[in-house]
């Protein structure tokens, strides 16, 4: 069971207790749109970075909540469990609450504690053999007070697959989803040139659960329809994204590949901006067939602090070979 907010304790005192590092996941809000400046750490304190995927489909997203299992809860008890620091104080913070249902191969966040590790595979280890084995720690990496897993973001990418057959593959069945209309592929990758450059996406934004009015306008930097046999991979990479903007870009893209409608639809729905639109056409797109591959950062963010350990990226057994005495 996650842990409980009325448990937790003050913040360490050697960090800022006023610092964005906590205001997105420790809040329970998030939203692309606020990218701001990254917020410096009063020292000693150490941040980590991380890179995580998990399979999404029994988690009710990444966001934190106290009532059902997420990917951030069932990852903070790993990390609290390990380094022995509240909740609170590790500040787990995520670059993007990905939904219900939805996977990660790419997620980041960071974390913070007190002290310093000397190596870092010994504590990667430790933190995966925590998780159930649908979470994974891929990368566990020391990060320098400049990076923020939200704020240093440049770009995510984001990949929806459809698997255009008249028989669904069963081992696909909780990571694509199934279209039995035959699709036009080159059709849909005209109507997603449509998406590309700096729109105002209104009209693809479901109703945000977040009390804070996100910034509909957004760049997207490209939009592939990617055929491997029956499967496509609708891959796009943005800025920032709206709450379900992917899921119903995607569904519109579909409606196009079956030739129920234009594929200047995409205009006539993105200047309307109004979700109203879009629902005369299309409804919204299940959950499973969704995952965050990449998230993309400011490089100056990335640079190590000096005093650092190694990243680690998990490292393969051995075997120890052993002297046989004849006699």
């Amino acid at each position: 069971m996650c842990f409980s907010a009325a448990l937790a304790l003050p913040l360490l005192p050697n960090l800022e207790k006023n610092s964005a590092n906590c205001t997105s996941n420790c809040s329970g809000k998030d939203e692309d749109s606020n990218k701001g400046q990254s917020v410096k750490l009063s020292l000693p304190a150490y941040k980590w970075r991380l890179v995580i995927a998990y399979d999404g489909t029994r988690f009710s997203g990444w966001q934190y909540q106290q009532s059902t299992p997420t990917v951030q809860c069932i990852l903070e008890e790993a990390l609290t469990k390990k380094t022995k620091i509240n909740r609170k104080e590790l500040c787990l913070v995520g670059a993007s609450r990905t939904d219900a249902g939805v996977h990660a191969w790419g997620q980041v966040a960071h974390f913070i504690t007190p002290f310093n590790y000397e190596t870092l595979d010994g504590v990667h280890r430790a933190v995966n053999g925590l998780l159930p084995s649908d979470i994974r720690v891929r990368e566990f990496s020391p990060a320098g007070p400049e990076f923020h897993a939200r704020f240093s973001v440049t770009s995510k990418i984001y990949c929806y697959q459809v698997y255009n057959s008249t028989i669904m593959d069963p081992f696909l069945r909780h990571y694509a989803y199934h279209s039995e209309y035959k699709l036009d592929a080159d059709v849909m990758r005209y109507a997603a040139k449509h998406f590309v450059g700096k729109h105002d996406f209104s009209a693809f934004a479901n109703t945000s659960r977040n009390d804070r009015v996100p910034n509909p306008v957004k760049t997207i930097l490209r939009f592939d329809v990617v055929e491997k046999g029956p499967l496509l991979r609708l891959e796009v990479e943005g800025s920032g994204f709206l709450y379900r903007q992917v899921r119903n870009m995607v569904a519109l893209l579909l409606q196009v590949g079956r030739q129920a409608v234009p594929p200047d639809i995409v205009v006539r729905v993105l200047e309307s901006r109004d979700r109203k639109e879009l629902a005369k056409y299309t409804l919204l797109l299940p959950p499973h067939g969704l995952s965050l591959e990449t998230v993309k950062y400011n490089e100056e963010h990335l640079i190590l602090p000096t005093d650092s350990p190694a990243s680690s990226f998990g490292r393969h057994h051995s075997i120890s070979k052993c002297k046989v005495l004849f006699v």
